[in-house]
């Protein structure tokens, strides 16, 4: 069976699982909302690549809440560690009912073996779920610029683990959220979010945290 993650529980706030010996809280936290002048999405690690290509679904050009679904994990009653557990688009308040994995033109669910998924490659240890022009603008920048901006000393205080925002595109003002993905570097699978009438409610990456959730 492809992998098919419980985000009706994984996405509730206060949730708590139990996982290798630890207790991890999952809360939500609001990042900057996410401008689409093209509503043409892409999951990456933007700071490791310059060619990601967006999903074959898409949605109408405008500006969408984001949200980080951050794990804090615990041990014996002391809190050890806060990692995020999801990134979360959100095109729609009405809840999500179904929930397939998000492809690009050159994929298929039929090319998935066993428990797998598609998913993008981090190299860099973050991820993002953005515009594909605002990917583009910022794929122009030198790595001096990305670093100023992306890789700040000290960082800013934590919204979510590795969050950071930048408007790339001042034409459209499309920007690029970037935060930490999960464990680490790996490769991690998007969810598209749909309702009972099959609209699309949100767009949702998986960071693996607890994959048999």
């Amino acid at each position: 069976m492809v992998y098919d993650p419980d985000l009706d529980i994984l996405m509730v706030d206060g949730y708590r699982h139990t996982w290798k010996r630890s207790d991890f809280l999952i809360e939500s936290r609001a990042l900057d909302p996410v401008v689409l002048p093209t509503g043409h999405v892409v999951a990456c690690d933007p700071l490791s690549t310059r060619d990601d290509a967006p999903f074959t679904v898409t949605v109408a050009p405008g500006t969408y809440p984001l949200y980080a679904w951050v794990a804090t994990q615990f041990k014996r009653g002391r809190q050890i560690d806060r990692r995020n557990a999801l990134l979360e688009l959100r095109i729609s308040d009405k809840p999500a009912l179904t929930w397939e994995m998000a492809l690009l033109e050159d994929e298929s669910a039929d090319d998935i073996k066993g428990d797998d998924y598609i998913g993008y490659t981090v190299d860099a240890g973050c991820g993002a779920l953005a515009d594909v022009e605002a990917l583009k603008a910022l794929w122009q920048w030198d790595f001096s610029r990305v670093e100023s901006v992306y890789i700040p000393r000290p960082l800013p205080p934590e919204t979510a683990p590795g969050y950071v925002s930048a408007v790339t595109d001042e034409k459209t003002g499309a920007n690029v959220a970037v935060l930490s993905s999960g464990w680490g570097d790996g490769a991690y699978p998007t969810f598209i979010l749909r309702d009972e009438h099959g609209e699309v409610t949100g767009y949702v990456t998986d960071f693996l945290l607890f994959p048999n959730a």
